[in-house]
């Protein structure tokens, strides 16, 4: 009986050490997202800069806003999974952009973990066992 027990606690003990979180921080190109991403199609005409890049002059500083998003990370690669929960991110800017009257956004950072990361090229994302996590916080502007 007691080695029964041993065995029973030992499976457990063997199944349940995969199964703990996973917090995986990645970086990834903005390029890649965009051009071969799912749900590129839904990005909006309203233009974006990344901190680092060069924009057009601002006329009018409308106000900071941060957009977090989630997607599915199983079955998927995390880069695809991480794809989705950032483009879903940036369309989420660019329709408060819209909302507030902007006709841009400018200097998004990646937001992780309190921290942030300015990037022209890549954002950051968090993957975890089943969901991947995208924030983003940016500058709605009017343009000269």
């Amino acid at each position: 009986m007691v080695r029964t027990s041993l065995f029973v606690i030992a499976v457990i003990l063997f199944v349940a050490g995969p199964a703990e979180a996973r917090n995986t921080e990645h970086l990834f190109n903005v390029k890649d997202a965009v051009e071969h991403g799912t749900g590129n199609a839904n990005l909006k005409d309203i233009p974006y800069y990344f901190a680092g890049q060069t924009h057009p002059a601002v006329a009018k500083k409308i106000g900071t806003w941060t957009s977090n998003r989630s997607s599915r990370g199983v079955f998927r690669s995390d880069e695809a999974s991480c794809q989705v929960a950032f483009l879903s991110a940036l369309i989420r800017l660019q329709e408060r952009a819209a909302s507030e009257g902007g006709d841009a956004i400018v200097d998004i950072v990646s937001v992780t973990r309190d921290s942030r990361s300015s990037s022209a090229t890549q954002y950051r994302c968090l993957a975890g066992a089943i969901v991947v996590h995208v924030a983003l916080e940016g500058t709605v502007v009017k343009l000269k």
